[in-house]
């Protein structure tokens, strides 16, 4: 008998650590986002196809985790990445709309997920577009990543050079840049028509480069890729022109397919498939500027809106043996849910010195709860709440059917009942019977929840758009 404690005690001597180091281990992130792809698009979503490529990659990722069908970001660029980023809503953050000529983006004391990530040993790299911000302390390397290559704004500047009339004197051509952590951004080339036909294939080779480099030091690593496709100009890569042979459009869209196909490829290569979490996701609703209209499907609606175009997004998320293979959900998540949601899975502390508007959707997605862990969201358009989404409707305080249409303040708001009237089309008072005439019940509801959202700016002012750095809130 003594015999058998010796051996038990031995084995437990050896097998702790390694429960212990199993426990332990951090999955690594992989976020890849693509920017302003419609709901509609690829073929988890009913489109693929029907847009002129099949997409078997990302209809692969679909099966493989959850996809959502209720996806909510935020209806322009600069305030979606915002929201990512920092867990915020942008009317906190001053990031409500896309600017110029003024310092935008987020301010310094804001905290991102890279920031989070890194503190907690996590090796962060980001290869894409970044849109919060263009000067010092509000760079990709000054906000948590300790390596950045691609665009601090938006790629319809790869346009400028080619534009009737264009004077560098007056505006520079716009750059491809890099940095490390705390560097200033070193110029790589000019971001022009040429070079916006290659640059996702060079932001996957860098986010692989970082996984690669990252495993080998064994270290967990948070890879942010916001791809630069399909913000206008949509212009496949030259391997992928005519490859379709349905037009430049369903060209790209095969190449982003392959994009995400090959950092999966990527993950399968560095066995670590089954200790990384897969996220994909669009950062926006689709364009609407002529010559290149995208699809929210089955919603309606294009970007700058807060139509269920606009704030309705594809998301998939792939967590094998934790997040359920073949799941599909209708339930409301929001974009910034994110951070909190990899704070349950990663580890990182999120801020407790300010307010934090997403909620951890972490049991939600492995299945532990039916129900997301939130009802709704506030719908911003810039510093305009525009509507209230809550459970499945849709109560509108401004009527805007098109980005180029301007908003008008309704005098009274509309409710939508987004199963019957998935178009938003009608409403109570909207001269149609839909049944929504028995829906007036909404109107405290989501008075009394706005209300109280209004209620925590006296708790925590807004940071106002173009605060300079550097930025600390009053006491």
């Amino acid at each position: 008998m003594k015999k058998i404690v010796q051996v038990v005690t031995l084995l437990s001597f050896i097998c702790c650590p390694a429960i212990l180091q199993a426990k332990e281990e951090k999955p690594n992130v992989v976020l890849m986002v693509v920017d302003n792809l419609g709901w509609g698009e690829i073929g988890a979503y009913g489109g693929g196809i029907l847009r002129g490529a099949p997409t078997p990659r990302l209809d692969e990722l679909a099966n493989e985790g959850l996809q959502l069908l209720n996806f909510n970001v935020e209806p322009q660029c600069t305030p979606s990445r915002s929201a990512l980023m920092s867990g915020r809503h942008p009317i906190r953050s001053g990031t409500t709309r896309v600017v110029w000529g003024m310092p935008f983006g987020l301010v310094g004391w804001e905290e991102t997920i890279a920031e989070l990530a890194s503190k907690e040993g996590y090796a962060t790299g980001m290869y894409g577009k970044w849109h919060l911000g263009e000067i010092k302390g509000r760079y990709p390397t000054d906000q948590g990543f300790d390596d950045w290559y691609g665009i601090l704004n938006t790629t319809d500047e790869a346009m400028y050079t080619s534009q009737n009339g264009y004077d560098a004197a007056l505006l520079p051509a716009p750059q491809i840049m890099k940095a490390k952590k705390g560097g200033t951004p070193k110029v790589v080339k000019e971001y022009n028509l040429e070079t916006r036909r290659t640059i996702d294939s060079e932001l996957t080779e860098h986010a692989i480069r970082f996984m690669k480099k990252s495993v080998k030091a064994k270290k967990p690593f948070f890879a942010y890729i916001p791809f630069t496709q399909p913000h206008l100009p949509p212009t496949a890569h030259p391997d992928f022109v005519g490859k379709t042979g349905n037009g430049m459009w369903a060209d790209m869209l095969a190449e982003m397919d392959y994009r995400a196909g090959q950092v999966l490829d990527a993950i399968d290569d560095l066995n670590i498939r089954d200790n990384t979490i897969v996220i994909w996701m669009s950062e926006n609703g689709p364009e609407e500027a002529p010559s290149y209209y995208g699809t929210a499907g089955f919603w309606r609606g294009h970007y700058f809106t807060t139509l269920e175009g606009s704030l309705r997004a594809p998301f998939l998320v792939r967590w094998p043996n934790k997040v359920k293979a073949g799941s599909v959900s209708n339930e409301i998540v929001h974009i910034t849910d994110i951070l909190p949601t990899l704070a349950s899975a990663t580890g990182y502390k999120v801020p407790s010195d300010r307010i934090i508007d997403g909620v951890d959707q972490m049991p939600f997605f492995m299945g532990k709860d039916s129900k997301s862990a939130r009802e709704g969201f506030p719908a911003y358009n810039d510093t305009r709440l525009q509507a209230y989404k809550f459970r499945d409707y849709k109560v509108e305080f401004w009527k805007q059917d098109s980005m180029f249409d301007a908003p008008v303040k309704l005098n009274f708001p509309k409710v939508y009942d987004l199963r019957r009237d998935p178009k938003e089309l009608h409403g109570i008072y909207g001269g149609s019977n839909t049944g929504t005439e028995q829906l007036t019940w909404l109107l405290p509801v989501v008075t009394k929840k706005i209300i109280a959202h209004k209620m925590t700016f006296k708790k925590e002012p807004p940071i106002q758009i173009g605060t300079p750095e550097p930025y600390k809130p009053k006491k």
